[in-house]
């Protein structure tokens, strides 16, 4: 079965909208079969014979009614019991269309990626409100963050909406806030990093001792705070590639830093 991806994406409509480079036209009962990379899961979705003889198909599978759970699923072609996983030339990637589709107010988020090893196959997570950051700074003593409010279903226009940016430090009761500027679905705030030490003074800490701040959103018009992360993007494993210079205020380092999930943490001391 000659069966090449070229071209992968799921709508705005959690469509997967597929075209295919073909030696042949598909077989009448061919099947699309989604299979969860851990657990085992199967689904399929029967495809028939997409028409005359070409070199290329074009195939759109509704996502939603097919009940996938958060995790990877590989794809996968297959005829009278036998499959052959689906191989892919399109890497998948847009950050505009990634952008795009985090505006809308979803429960589940779904892309079609390319794996390392040239296969096709679908990332699948959970879409509750975020603040997606894009740059990271630390000048003039403070903490400097802008980025895109995903998920959230605001729209990507002019107004404002008030918002404040909060820092809590994680087992205690310290926190440090600042108001945030949110313009539509994009974010700016600062906050500064004597008032972060100044905070574990009061809380009766060593601020030189290590200590690990979660950065939160809140903005009006979004029920719950929003963590500050990094997911709209093809960079996985934030924590290990991503390293980010440190400051240092009053002798103590500080540098920001991401969890094994893509979450934004501010590292204190150490």
């Amino acid at each position: 079965m000659g069966v090449v991806v070229t071209d992968a994406e799921v709508t705005l409509a959690d469509v997967l909208s597929l075209r295919l480079a073909i030696d042949e036209p598909l077989q009448d009962g061919t099947e699309l079969v989604l299979r969860h990379r851990t657990t085992g899961v199967e689904r399929d979705v029967l495809l028939g014979t997409p028409g005359a003889r070409a070199r290329e198909a074009t195939l759109a599978v509704s996502l939603a009614p097919l009940e996938l759970s958060a995790g990877r699923w590989d794809a996968y072609l297959r005829h009278d019991g036998k499959r052959v996983r689906l191989r892919s030339v399109d890497p998948g990637f847009s950050l505009d269309h990634l952008d795009a589709y985090a505006l809308c107010r979803r429960t589940l988020a779904y892309r079609s990626y390319r794996t390392r090893n040239g296969y096709l196959a679908l990332k699948i997570s959970e879409a509750e409100p975020v603040a997606e950051v894009r740059a990271i700074w630390f000048r003039e003593g403070r903490f400097e963050v802008m980025g895109l409010l995903a998920y959230t279903g605001l729209e990507d226009d002019d107004c404002r909406h008030e918002a404040m940016l909060t820092l809590d430090r994680r087992h205690t009761s310290a926190r440090v806030s600042a108001t945030a500027t949110v313009q539509g679905v994009r974010f700016h705030a600062a906050v500064s990093l004597v008032d972060v030490l100044a905070a574990d003074h009061q809380e009766g800490e060593d601020p030189a001792s290590f200590g690990s701040w979660e950065p939160a959103l809140r903005v009006e018009g979004v029920a719950t705070p929003m963590k500050l992360g990094a997911r709209l993007d093809d960079v996985d494993g934030k924590r290990r590639r991503l390293h980010y210079p440190s400051a240092t205020v009053d002798g103590v380092p500080i540098r920001p830093c991401y969890t094994s999930d893509d979450e934004l943490r501010i590292e204190v001391g150490g």
